[in-house]
């Protein structure tokens, strides 16, 4: 599977830590909303890559439209939540995420994931469809292959930590001098395997229905790891309506083309919104 590594994820406690006004609080710490909207529309919610936490997404989180209020999912391990043990099992944090957004989804929503984030968001998407729950508007899957497809790349988790801090430099996702600060590294190092483990372990149930949304596919033009075919892929897990659209840049094009990528969001959520009207 597509997968994504550490940004600036320092483990103080004051990363990630809810800012003023934030909607966030102790009774549900896995959704960040650091700018609530109250009068939005539509939510948009943003599920991290391997090895990340919700402040990857902060300027896209600062920057949308007065119609969208934007959370951020926050899996445990990392940023003001470094404390708590990772999480291992892709269906394990799925039915955690589960059982908190619910609360969350009284008004209409999109879902965007990268990486791993993609497959976390598809899984809740079918994990609320089982209990007749709300479905997203739309579907936002980034750099992220589709789940029925077989990953043809080696397994990194359970490599030798020389090794596996090259394969994460490979995939250029990591500061180089995180890489190099090596009483970091070792803290980080457990929730980075966690999130690997997770997505490396990872099964599709190949017989689930495809959902009745629409699927938007974006991919990185430089994107080595996932190719243009497991990405158009997901086509087949929608009767909907199916898009794939490409930036440039590799696994990590989302840093490089925020705005692009952030423009055609906001635009295809629009659209829906006025189609439903």
């Amino acid at each position: 599977m597509g997968m994504g590594t550490i940004t600036s994820n320092m483990p103080q406690r004051n990363v990630d830590r809810k800012r003023p006004g934030s909607s966030t609080s102790k009774s549900n710490p896995w959704f960040v909303c650091p700018h609530p909207n109250p009068g939005a529309e539509t939510r948009l919610f943003f599920f991290p890559y391997a090895g990340s936490g919700p402040s990857v997404f902060s300027k896209w989180l600062l920057e949308l439209p007065n119609d969208l209020e934007g959370y951020a999912a926050h899996y445990p391990g990392r940023g003001s939540r470094y404390q708590e043990p990772p999480i291992k099992s892709l269906a394990t944090l799925v039915e955690r995420l589960y059982q908190t957004i619910q609360p969350l989804l009284d008004k209409p929503f999109a879902f965007f994931g990268h990486s791993l984030g993609g497959l976390v968001a598809f899984e809740l998407i079918l994990r609320l469809r089982k209990n007749n729950l709300p479905q997203p508007a739309i579907l936002f899957v980034s750099a992220s292959e589709a789940p029925h497809l077989y990953d043809p790349h080696p397994l990194l988790h359970k490599l030798p930590d020389a090794e596996f801090l090259q394969a994460l430099k490979q995939l250029n996702g990591t500061p180089t001098e995180l890489l190099h600060h090596k009483d970091l590294m070792t803290l980080l190092l457990p929730m980075l395997r966690a999130d690997f483990e997770a997505i490396e372990n990872y099964r599709y149930a190949p017989n689930e229905p495809p959902l009745h949304i629409p699927i938007i596919a974006f991919g990185g033009l430089d994107d080595h790891r996932v190719s243009r075919e497991h990405l158009v892929g997901w086509a087949k897990h929608t009767t909907v309506r199916f898009d794939s659209q490409y930036f440039s840049g590799d696994h990590f094009f989302l840093n490089t083309s925020r705005e692009l990528i952030m423009g055609s969001i906001i635009s295809k959520i629009a659209r829906s919104s006025h189609a439903k009207a």
